[in-house]
């Protein structure tokens, strides 16, 4: 098992729920956050408090640089169908990464003192997995 550092990781996105996905450029982080849904089923003279286990409630962002050579960010924000995310840790281990289909909203940042900046937060839209 290796570790690896971040400056390799990718996300790839398609524009629409049908379309073919492409690497998002001038990216710079994602996350991905898979909490479950978890419900209290403490009883009378348990040692403690218990629970059980729910559905995934997964959820990220991607962000990054404004680019003027692409908008797939919000043109994935923008459409009726959501996209498809590909998110990799990094393509120095290019088996292994995250998938499925996603609702994106996008927001642009423009400070007079920095960077244009451009982030993405998305939630499931359908089933997600993990290869490999």
């Amino acid at each position: 098992m290796a570790r690896y550092h971040g400056k390799r990781g990718v996300v790839y996105a398609s524009t629409t729920g049908a379309g073919v996905a492409a690497p998002v450029i001038s990216q710079s982080k994602w996350t991905l956050d898979m909490a479950t849904d978890k419900a209290e089923v403490t009883a009378f003279l348990d040692a403690n408090k218990t629970y059980v286990q729910g559905l995934r409630d997964l959820k990220g962002t991607i962000s990054g640089y404004w680019d003027d050579a692409s908008d797939a960010l919000f043109d994935a924000a923008e459409s009726a169908d959501g996209c498809k995310l590909y998110l990799y840790p990094s393509l120095d281990a290019p088996t292994i990464y995250f998938y499925g289909p996603a609702w994106l909203d996008s927001k642009i940042d423009v400070d007079a003192k920095g960077a244009v900046t451009c982030e993405a937060s998305f939630v499931a839209n359908g089933s997600w997995g993990r290869r490999p």
